[in-house]
């Protein structure tokens, strides 16, 4: 890359093997249009199909994609992380690999991003993009986020921040991240922009119910743990 980028995309991959190049094009075309001088972190977090493998090849043919492997799963939070450690961009936009974010949404998150006050813009889910059992412990979820931090009751993983915000969330972030709720923590001026959030277009989640309520827990407990201080 001959100029520092003005945006980094983080891009956590378990399971994406069939949606990254897709993924990949789409953001091009997204991020070229606005002129964007731009990178994408991937983070293989040991991915148990040849996601590695298409990143790889993806990373040899455009030197602005930079690749995180990592040789056991450490969950998508910790990997979102060290994406983040990597980025070099004033700017940084995470977001899931599986397409149920589109990429389209994201000029939406930077230009309320840049126009300010706010340190972090959060793409707002909706839709009915999973099941309605699914959905309701979410929102449940969500809320109890959102009033113990100051989140978005809407905000998912997919997000636009400032580096202002990048270096407080490295900081606080323990063993256990959760990025919404390290991100409301922060007490930084935030906000979220309504974005439809597709179906999976492949495969199944791999967060199944027991995984999706020990991330709930997990990340219930490092809140409590803040607020005890």
């Amino acid at each position: 890359m001959t100029s520092s980028p003005t945006l980094s995309v983080v891009v956590p991959v378990y399971g994406n093997e069939s949606t990254v190049v897709e993924l990949r094009e789409r953001l091009r075309t997204v991020l070229e249009a606005r002129g964007e001088l731009y990178e994408i972190v991937f983070v293989d977090d040991a991915s148990p199909d040849r996601a590695r493998l298409v990143l790889t090849a993806l990373a040899n043919e455009d030197s602005r994609i930079r690749l995180i492997c990592h040789d056991v799963n450490k969950g998508q939070q910790a990997a979102i992380l060290a994406g983040l450690r990597l980025a070099t961009g004033e700017r940084v936009v995470v977001m899931d690999a599986d397409l149920q974010d589109p990429p389209e949404a994201m000029p939406a998150l930077l230009d309320l991003l840049d126009r300010g006050p706010y340190e972090a813009v959060f793409a707002g889910r909706v839709g009915r993009y999973e099941s309605t059992g699914r959905l309701a412990t979410s929102r449940v979820f969500k809320w109890l986020v959102h009033r113990l931090t100051g989140a978005p009751r809407d905000a998912g993983t997919y997000v636009a921040m400032r580096r202002r915000m990048r270096e407080p969330v490295l900081g606080l972030s323990g063993a256990r991240p959760f990025l919404v709720a390290t991100i409301g923590r922060t007490g930084l001026p935030v906000a979220s922009v309504p974005v439809l959030r597709h179906r999976r277009p492949n495969g199944v989640s791999a967060y199944s119910s027991l995984a999706r309520a020990r991330v709930a827990a997990q990340a219930l407990r490092q809140i409590l743990v803040w607020k005890s201080r």
